[in-house]
């Protein structure tokens, strides 16, 4: 569940976005939070492919506030930026607009502002520490994944067929003409992809990619029903984990959307784990999901349309993952490329193990 905190971002607007980390003075900052912030210490966290991210130390006088901040900012070139600004407004959009609707485990947001063209933002959140991330290339013990999955089930649970959700500009749905860019930029990205790595992927990896690529426009646009909030890049780079009570937290919220929730699952577990391991627990952790959803009330989606919904929702990763690594606004590192290859070897193997092109065209 979320903790205590301000009951709604505090928004200011004198100025309201920064471009900088070197813009997060004590003035600013006062102005941002309503109230007095007499020092700030500021140093870099993470490794965002779409933005950076900074820890804020800060000192008040008169009326405290949080000790530590994590401020989000866009990241790269100005057209990188403007590449990424539908990305941003969602981020924006859900910390503004669904975050306090949740009962999954998301940072409380304490300030948020966006360009008018959506290529500049700010987001003031609450530092989760001593929580820390997972790492994608390493993989995560079963016992972090069921909680993955358990914060994924009440994420969905809270706003579960929600037709309210259709009123979100920012979550609106994929559309046939959006489904076609979308499908044009994966296979031109998929053919990059697959000659930057070509010494890292096999022959079948590559041929999974790129049919995955094929089918994306009509996947797409497949499973309208059930819907619910679907984070789109729900990974264990994207996850933070309590090192004593277990706790899950989502980071990360620009590829939200309102869809079906069996790619977001799908997602996690496909790139968690190497193919071995996740054959050995992905029966218990997708069990686990479906009982999360039921314990949160979710009514009317039997078990076996949860796994048909998870082996459809594999192409899920070869979409993000793809599109990630060529268009990421940061520079390539080996980190990154580590990151980027355990993601397409894992999920590639799940889509030939789970058999989910077949599946493309059946709902």
């Amino acid at each position: 569940m979320r903790r205590a905190g301000p009951p709604a971002p505090y928004i200011c607007f004198v100025p309201p976005v920064l471009d900088r980390a070197d813009d997060l003075t004590p003035q600013w900052l006062s102005a941002a939070l309503g109230r007095d912030v007499v020092a700030v210490a500021t140093e870099p966290i993470g490794a965002g492919q779409m933005g950076s991210s900074w820890r804020l130390t800060l000192t008040y006088r008169g009326e405290p506030g949080p000790s530590s901040l994590v401020a989000k900012l866009a990241g790269g070139s100005d057209a990188a930026r403007a590449q990424m600004a539908f990305g941003y407004r969602k981020e924006i959009g859900f910390y503004l607009q669904l975050a306090s609707t949740l009962k999954a485990r998301v940072p409380q947001c304490w300030y948020g502002a966006i360009s008018e063209d959506g290529a500049n933002f700010t987001l003031l959140l609450e530092d989760l520490t001593p929580s820390v991330p997972g790492v994608q290339a390493q993989s995560c013990s079963v016992a972090q994944a069921s909680g993955a999955v358990r914060n994924l089930a009440a994420l969905h649970a809270s706003r579960w067929n929600d037709p309210t959700l259709r009123d979100a500009d920012f979550l609106a749905p994929i559309d046939g003409g959006m489904a076609e860019l979308f499908a044009a930029a994966l296979i031109d990205a998929t053919e990059a992809f697959v000659a930057r790595y070509e010494d890292d992927l096999g022959d079948d990896d590559a041929e999974t990619l790129r049919a995955a690529a094929q089918a994306m426009a009509p996947w797409l646009l497949e499973r309208h029903e059930p819907f619910a909030i679907v984070h789109g890049d729900y990974r264990l780079d994207n996850l933070m984990f309590a090192p004593h009570d277990g706790e899950v937290a989502a980071l990360d919220w620009q590829s939200v959307s309102a869809g079906p929730p069996g790619r977001d699952l799908a997602y996690f577990i496909g790139t968690a784990f190497d193919a071995a391991d996740r054959r050995r627990h992905e029966e218990g952790l997708v069990a686990g999901y479906h009982e999360g959803l039921l314990a949160h009330g979710v009514a009317g989606y039997p078990f076996d349309r949860c796994v048909e919904d998870y082996r459809a929702g594999h192409l899920q990763g070869p979409l993000i993952t793809v599109l990630g690594a060529i268009h990421a606004t940061a520079g390539r590192s080996d980190n990154g490329d580590r990151m980027f290859i355990a993601m397409a070897t894992r999920t590639c193997a799940a889509i030939r193990d789970l058999r989910s092109l077949e599946l493309v065209g059946t709902r």
